[in-house]
């Protein structure tokens, strides 16, 4: 079963939201950020699991990408 942050991001490529999916990796991004530079606990489990949403989401885009260079091409011929 795919997990919540793929749903989402197969939902925001199917609707071709590349705001919404640069919008999600812009909060992931700054979320690592901020745990990345707290210490007294160890963040290692949660950063983990934003690092791997990150990656998600920039696998959602690159599908996002291309499927516009796919219908760029279907449209010019």
């Amino acid at each position: 079963m795919p997990s919540a942050i793929e749903q989402i991001v197969d939902v925001y490529v199917r609707l071709k939201n590349r705001r919404g999916l640069d919008q999600l990796m812009m909060h992931r991004q700054r979320l690592a950020v901020d745990l990345k530079s707290r210490s007294g606990y160890d963040f290692s489990r949660p950063i983990g699991q934003i690092d791997d949403e990150i990656a998600i989401i920039e696998a959602g885009l690159s599908r996002l990408k291309a499927e516009s260079a796919d219908l760029g091409a279907t449209h010019q011929i």
